[in-house]
């Protein structure tokens, strides 16, 4: 399996610090707010590395974490009058919400919240000040940039171009206009920590690295993240955590790209700013999750409802194309195996484990799905052998359980419309066509659209 790894800007094949056995971190939200489209895409990119992972056999540790604690949180519990851990709560039950309408994080995940790990941190931190690359000034603690190797190395940034032009945090303390903060003095009014600097709190940079170590060890596999955390937040999480230990920090870097809203960043001065729960509201999440693995993670996507429903009726494809199988699984007699219909499956099968080889190609292993609906949709009736079928079948639904597709639980029919359906059937086998039409008609006002195939009757919803 090859990687793309941004700390050398190119494809490798991926080999695990121990056999069989991967660890990965990923950056989680930081649970102010509910979270917006471009915070799922990462989330369901990453959760599908591990999901792919699991298929191929490793065991799997997954490690998305919660920020906790945070300007942003603390500034919304003050405007809202309430504790910034009521906020933070409030919005990590939404983030878990969402996640089941995306399908997210079935097994081998853990998700820290950045508060459980304050004693963590604290060691850390004075683990940074011991070696000389960390200093306190009046209970804030920074650590000393130039104490880091290489640093600018994740986002090929130059520290001199850095220093003269960059947008930085500026502070009359800090002795270099890079340097960040590990600990904060805590303000009037603000949650808090005891520390040997003070009562204070955690600064952002920290918590990655001091999760990531104590849960995953000193060096991990893979570190992963949307492309805009790669400076300063994931520049500054290597310069810790590899002057504490000496160690690299990650072997792999992933990063995906940027959303857009109708090609423009969005924004909510724009007024394209959706939130995940309203994207909810217009469409199922499945549809959300299939749009945002329509597209290699490396290059940029961009949303519009156009887009949108194109996707959701490539998705009911997919759908129809699972109910046919479970419709000739119920019709078909026993037969002779034709092998070259399981050879043909198996090429299907071989492509879409090779596009996931590949960096992740998700575009490309959608395209083997659709390759194996038209196949069967071409080719499979009533008289295909049960078992070409059930192979078939079991295939469609292990990929796409890969790509955490096709898991919308089958709606179950009122009674009062299933005897309609069945009613309509009856009418049309006695040649009254015009009773027939009257129910398609009255099952249309109840929301229900009637499609007749070579299969039979089916059905969905308006």
């Amino acid at each position: 399996m090859k990687l793309y790894n941004t700390l050398t800007r190119k494809k490798e094949e991926f080999i695990p610090i121990e056999e069989n056995k991967v660890g990965i971190y990923v950056c989680g939200p930081t649970v102010y707010d509910y979270i917006h489209v471009g915070n799922a895409r990462p989330a369901v990119i990453f959760d599908t590395l591990r999901r792919f992972f699991i298929y191929k056999g490793y065991d799997v540790k997954y490690i998305t974490n919660f920020t906790d604690i945070d300007d942003k949180i603390i500034n919304r519990a003050n405007t809202e009058g309430v504790p910034a851990k009521e906020i933070a709560d409030k919005y990590i039950e939404a983030f878990v919400e969402d996640a089941k309408g995306l399908n997210l994080y079935e097994e081998n995940t853990t998700h820290p919240r950045a508060t459980e790990f304050v004693q963590p941190m604290i060691d850390f931190i004075q683990g940074l000040i011991d070696k000389g690359a960390a200093y306190n000034v009046d209970g804030n603690v920074y650590f000393n940039i130039e104490k880091a190797k290489n640093y600018g190395k994740l986002s090929k940034k130059n520290i001199e171009d850095l220093i003269s032009g960059a947008r930085v945090e500026v502070s009359q303390e800090k002795k270099n206009p890079l340097d960040f903060a590990l600990w904060k003095k805590a303000k009037e009014g603000e949650p808090y920590w005891e520390s040997p600097w003070g009562k204070g709190r955690p600064g952002w940079h920290i918590e990655c690295s001091v999760m990531a170590k104590t849960l995953l060890g000193d060096t991990i596999d893979i570190h992963a993240g949307g492309e805009d955390l790669q400076f300063p937040h994931h520049e500054n999480e290597i310069a810790q955590s590899e002057t504490l230990t000496g160690k690299p920090f990650a072997n792999y870097w992933m990063h995906n790209g940027m959303l857009t809203i109708d090609d423009r960043k969005m924004s909510k001065s724009l007024g394209n700013f959706f939130t995940v729960r309203e994207i909810g509201e217009e469409f199922d999440l499945e549809v959300l999750r299939f749009f945002l693995l329509s597209a290699h993670y490396r290059n940029p996507i961009n949303f519009n409802r156009e887009v949108m429903e194109q996707l959701e009726n490539g998705l009911d494809r997919l759908y129809n194309t699972k109910k046919n199988l479970e419709y000739l699984l119920d019709i078909a007699e026993d037969s002779k195996i034709d092998q070259g219909e399981i050879e043909q499956i198996d090429i299907y099968k071989k492509e879409f484990i090779e596009a996931m080889e590949d960096d992740l190609n998700t575009a490309h292993a959608i395209a083997s799905l659709f390759d194996i609906s038209k196949h069967t949709n071409t080719n499979f009736d009533e008289k295909t052998s049960k078992y070409v079928i059930q192979y078939t079948y079991d295939t469609l639904m292990e990929l796409a359980k890969v790509l955490g597709l096709l898991y919308r639980k089958e709606e179950i029919l009122e009674e009062e419309i299933l005897e309609l359906i069945e009613k309509r059937t009856q009418a049309r086998k006695e040649k009254n066509y015009q009773l027939a039409d009257e129910i398609r008609e009255d099952l249309k006002a109840k929301g229900i659209i009637l499609e007749d195939t070579s299969e039979g009757v089916k059905w969905k919803r308006l």
